[in-house]
């Protein structure tokens, strides 16, 4: 079992930054890859980055691509999600997941993740 917390939405001005957190605790993460999809009201879940555990090796998709960074502290077992240059079209519950022994060509695809967070909103206004 992993639990998953994510921290660090809120309201921010178009052109703005947010970093979010996603706090993993329980089983340990050498096998997993964690992800960070979004949620906008009445819109599918969408997907938007995913860093393998054990080498950091990154993956992101189309939505955010060039204006997101993510990257995972070991230390901490937490995983972070740089968002810069924001859009109202970004306003959304970004949510953290992880995946236990992934294949990376599948990460783009939420029942890849056997475990995710409750979400964080992001909110950005124009």
């Amino acid at each position: 079992q992993v639990q998953l917390v994510e921290s660090g939405g809120g309201l921010v001005q178009a052109g703005g930054s947010l970093r979010l957190s996603c706090a993993a605790s329980g089983d340990t993460l050498s096998h997993h890859a964690l992800g960070w999809f979004r949620q906008a009201a009445g819109k599918e879940r969408e997907y938007v980055a995913a860093i393998g555990w054990s080498a950091g090796t990154t993956y992101y998709g189309d939505s955010l691509k060039g204006r997101v960074t993510i990257s995972r502290d070991k230390a901490r077992n937490t995983v972070y999600l740089q968002m810069n240059s924001l859009k109202p079209t970004d306003t959304a519950v970004y949510y953290c997941a992880a995946a236990n022994f992934y294949f990376d060509y599948r990460l783009h695809q939420t029942d890849q993740y056997e475990y995710w967070g409750r979400g964080t909103q992001v909110t950005v206004s124009s």
